[in-house]
């Protein structure tokens, strides 16, 4: 098994390997058909592909930059940035052509993860190495950076205010949830929330900030302002991600050590469904870590990076519709709706 996680995870992938997993075959669905483009961070193999969800084929696959974990796709669906923990920097690419057009250099040791591609055209990364957020005003023009302390130990995922004026830090090592003021610069405000939070997602009217506790198997419903607990609610095993459904009525944890989803609904705060994504048994083979919605909240894309696979679930059913290859270690997603172009591949 590959090493490639921080703190407790370590430990989690050092247990007994499971027999290897085969690919499921396609389900047929009521929904209607997978259509766009996904992208994928290929952590291990240091890539980026393109997927044509149609058809579930890697249409292109290029080398990128060194252990690159998340990305974000830009408003426009034109770009494509990815962040590269194993370096300095966050990568731009054409969403067309995979293309590199730029570089943005962060500073030594900034192992940049959590990314967010705002909707006022800014990009937002943590700097795990460095315990700080970036801002990226205009990063396809001048690139101009800004850099935010958290003081905090793993500042790893991130979550930014549909205004762009705050950002919140998930740091896995100091136990702790970050609030950073990214325009007046007041001091940043930080509160433990469970062992071990990482995944972090704030409804889409910014009245709640959702946090998922790997460590304490729980997710948590946080005042964005005051970072006060308001309810938590008990989910599978080890919660990396948190993702919340376009449509704003559920969140949705990935839990690596069950290869579930637990379904939380965000009205009453409740745990209301678990989707098996695969047998308990197969959980550290498959090794499932991002969740992304499709647009229009009808699928879930499950990154097991195990088997350098994404399941497309269907969230209705729960079905598992069919698992997509991709490169290395896939792990970052990202959607646009336009179908990929074919030329010049």
């Amino acid at each position: 098994m590959r090493a490639h996680a921080p703190f407790a995870l370590l430990a989690f992938l050092g247990l007994p390997g499971c027999a290897a997993v085969g690919d499921t075959q396609r389900v047929p669905s009521a929904a209607t058909e997978a259509t766009g483009t996904l992208f994928v961070a290929n952590k291990f193999g240091n890539s980026l592909s393109q997927i044509d969800l149609a058809t579930g084929r890697e249409l292109r696959r290029i080398d990128a930059c060194a252990n690159p974990h998340e990305l974000a796709t830009s408003p426009d669906g034109q770009h494509v940035a990815l962040a590269c923990y194993g370096g300095t920097r966050l990568d731009l690419f054409r969403t067309d052509t995979l293309e590199r057009v730029k570089s943005i250099e962060l500073g030594d040791n900034a192992r940049p993860h959590g990314i967010v591609w705002h909707t006022n055209g800014d990009l937002y990364s943590t700097a795990e190495g460095r315990k700080s957020v970036f801002w990226v005003r205009n990063p396809l023009e001048k690139a101009e950076t800004f850099e935010y302390g958290t003081g905090k130990v793993g500042s790893h995922m991130l979550a930014v205010s549909p205004d762009g004026n705050h950002a919140w830090t998930t740091d896995i090592g100091s136990k702790t949830v970050t609030l950073v003021d990214l325009k007046t610069r007041r001091a940043p405000h930080s509160v433990e929330v469970g062992m071990e939070p990482e995944g972090i997602a704030l409804t889409s009217g910014g009245k709640t900030l959702w946090v998922s506790a790997r460590g304490s198997d729980r997710a948590f419903a946080l005042d964005p302002v005051t970072l006060e607990i308001r309810s938590e609610v008990a989910t599978g095993g080890f919660p990396l991600r948190i993702a919340i459904r376009p449509q704003g009525d559920v969140a949705v944890t990935s839990d690596l050590s069950d290869a579930t989803l637990s379904v939380i609904d965000l009205a009453t705060g409740k745990l209301v469904r678990t989707i098996t994504i695969d047998d308990r048994a197969n959980a550290q083979t498959r090794l499932q870590v991002t969740i992304l919605w499709a647009p229009d909240g009808e699928r879930i894309y499950v990154a097991e990076t195990g088997t350098d696979t994404v399941a497309e679930v269907e969230y209705r059913s729960g079905k598992v519709l069919r698992r997509i290859s991709t490169g290395d270690g896939g792990d970052g997603l990202g959607i646009i709706a336009a179908a990929p172009k074919i030329s010049g591949k």
